[in-house]
C-alpha cells in the first residue's frame, strides 16, 4: 500500500513546515477514531485538536498537522501550518488537483448520504471509486474526504450539506465535480431560511463549482424545478437532466415488498427493469436519480442498475434488526441518525409494508424554526395512513404530535429518549415492527442502545 501523503508532499500542498520524513496513509480529525498511519489534523472546531495530539500519537498517528507545537511533542512528526482549517482545505485542494478521477457531487434536503453510498457502490463496477465516508459533508468533512482521494481513483463521489446560504458554494468550489445531483428539496433547516425557496436557492449553489462542460441532475416533480434549472444554466451548465415520475425518466410500474422494489423505468436510452434492494418509494425515486447520473456520464446503465439489488442501509438509517423478546421476536427499524418531515414520511411508507403490528418511537426534528410544532403535528395523518398502532414520543416539539394523535394511538412520552425503553418494552410483542427515528440531537440512538442492552 503506497502512502497517501509524504511529509514533503504535504508541506508543498499546505505551505507548512516539516523536519521529519514521515508518510501518512489516511487522515483523521478525531483521535478516538484515528487509524494507525493517519495524519491527525488538529482542527479547532467544537474542541481544540491540539489538546489531543498526544492521544493521536498514542493511537498510532504517523504525523500531526498543527498550528502550534504542543508542549512535549517533538517536531519530527509534525506539519506546522499557520491555521489548521486552512491547511486541511489546502491539502484537499491538492488532492483534487492531482486526481484524474471523474468526480461527482451531490446535495439535497433528504437522500444525499444514502444516494452517495449507492452511487459509489455501483461505480465500483466501472473502476476504483472513492467517496466521502459517513455523512462527512461540511467544512471539515469535504476537504478531509478530498485529501483522502487516492491519486489512482477512477471515480469519486462527494456529499455536500448545509444549514445556511453560502455553505454549499464554498464546498462545491473545492470539489469541482463533473456533474452535480440534487436529490430533493424539502422543509429542512427552516430555522435559517424564510421559506422552502430559500432552501432551493442554497442547494442550487452546488452548480457553481461544476467544471466546464459538466452537467446537472435535478428532480422533475418539484415545485422548485424551474428555479433549479435556471440556476444550473446560469452557472453555465448546458446539460440539465431531470428524474422522477416525469421528464427523462418515468416509472412505469413498481412492485414493492418489505425488502425492496421491482421497478420498470423508461430512460432516455429505452426501458429498463431492475430491483432496488432497499424498501420504500423514496428509494425507487433515489434509484432514478442515480440512473440519470450514470446515463449522463455515458456509462452502462443496465450494468449499474444490477448493483442496486444488493444495497444495504447505512447504520442508523433504516437498518432492520431482530429484537429478541421473552415471548418471541420483533423487528427494530433503526432510523435514529437523522429526521425531517420528508424523511419521516418516507420512513412511515417503509413501515407500512411490514406485516403485524406497527409501532413508532419518535424524537424531535431539529432546525425547523417557528413552524416546528406545526410540522411535528402534521405527522399525525401520515402515521394514521401507515396503520401505526402506537406512537411513543420524546422531546418538547414531539408533544405537538402527541396532542394531534387520536388518544388510542398515544404511547408514553418522555423528555429523554432513553426513558422510553421501559414503556416500549412493556408493550412490544412477537411479530411487532418498531421504527425509531429522530434528529441525531434528539438522542433516539440512546433508545436503540437501551433496547439492545435489554434484549432477552
Amino acid at each position: 500500500m503506497s502512502a497517501l501523503w509524504t511529509a514533503a508532499d504535504a508541506a508543498a500542498a499546505t505551505g507548512g513546515a516539516v523536519v521529519g520524513n514521515w508518510q501518512a496513509f489516511g487522515l483523521s480529525i478525531d483521535s478516538r477514531t484515528l487509524r494507525p498511519g493517519d495524519l491527525f489534523v488538529a482542527v479547532t472546531d467544537a474542541r481544540d485538536g491540539h489538546d489531543f495530539v498526544d492521544d493521536a500519537f498514542d493511537r498510532g498517528a504517523a504525523a500531526a498537522m498543527v498550528a502550534r507545537v504542543p508542549e512535549g511533542v517533538g517536531p519530527e512528526r509534525l506539519l506546522v501550518v499557520d491555521e489548521t482549517q486552512t491547511g486541511l482545505e489546502a491539502l484537499g485542494a491538492a488532492g483534487r488537483r492531482r486526481s484524474g478521477a471523474r468526480v461527482l457531487g451531490l446535495t439535497g434536503s433528504v437522500g444525499k448520504t444514502g444516494s452517495k453510498a449507492a452511487l459509489a457502490h455501483g461505480l465500483e463496477r466501472f473502476g476504483r471509486t472513492h467517496s466521502s465516508i459517513k455523512s462527512f459533508n461540511n467544512h471539515l468533512g469535504v476537504p478531509l474526504s478530498l485529501a483522502e482521494l487516492p491519486p489512482d481513483a477512477d471515480f469519486a463521489v462527494f456529499e455536500m450539506g448545509m444549514n445556511r446560504a453560502g455553505e454549499i458554494a464554498r464546498l462545491t468550489r473545492q470539489v469541482q465535480p463533473e456533474g452535480a445531483l440534487i436529490t430533493a428539496i424539502a422543509p429542512v433547516h427552516l430555522e435559517f431560511f424564510e421559506d422552502e425557496s430559500g432552501i432551493a436557492r442554497a442547494k442550487a449553489e452546488v452548480f457553481e463549482g461544476v467544471v466546464p462542460g459538466g452537467f446537472a441532475v435535478i428532480p422533475a416533480d418539484s415545485a422548485h424545478t424551474p428555479l433549479l434549472a435556471d440556476r444550473a444554466r446560469a452557472a453555465g451548465l448546458e446539460r440539465v437532466v431531470t428524474f422522477g415520475t416525469a421528464g427523462d425518466v418515468t416509472i412505469r410500474a413498481v412492485d414493492a415488498d418489505p425488502a425492496g422494489s421491482d421497478v420498470s423505468a423508461e430512460l432516455v436510452g429505452g426501458p429498463l427493469a431492475y430491483r432496488v434492494g432497499l424498501p420504500g418509494p423514496h428509494w425507487v425515486r433515489n434509484s432514478l436519480a442515480l440512473l440519470a447520473v450514470v446515463e449522463t456520464m455515458g456509462l452502462d446503465v443496465e450494468r449499474f442498475a444490477q448493483t442496486l439489488a444488493d444495497l444495504q442501509p447505512e447504520p442508523g438509517r433504516g437498518r432492520a434488526e431482530a429484537l429478541q423478546l421473552a415471548d418471541g421476536g420483533a423487528v427494530l427499524l433503526d432510523d435514529s441518525y437523522n429526521a425531517n418531515p420528508a424523511s419521516m414520511r418516507a420512513a412511515f411508507d417503509v413501515l407500512a409494508l411490514a406485516s403485524g403490528r406497527r409501532l413508532v418511537a419518535l424524537g424531535d426534528m431539529k432546525e425547523l424554526g417557528p413552524t416546528s410544532r406545526a410540522l411535528h403535528a402534521g405527522l399525525a395523518g401520515p402515521l394514521e395512513a401507515a396503520g401505526v398502532a402506537l406512537v411513543f414520543t420524546a422531546g418538547d416539539d414531539m408533544r405537538a404530535l402527541r396532542d394531534a394523535l387520536p388518544p388510542v394511538m398515544r404511547g408514553a412520552h418522555a423528555d429523554d429518549a432513553a426513558e422510553l425503553a421501559a414503556p416500549v418494552r412493556e408493550v412490544l410483542r412477537e411479530g411487532d415492527t418498531l421504527l425509531v427515528k429522530g434528529s441525531l440531537a434528539s438522542g433516539m440512538g440512546r433508545l436503540v442502545r437501551a433496547l439492545r442492552e435489554e434484549e432477552g
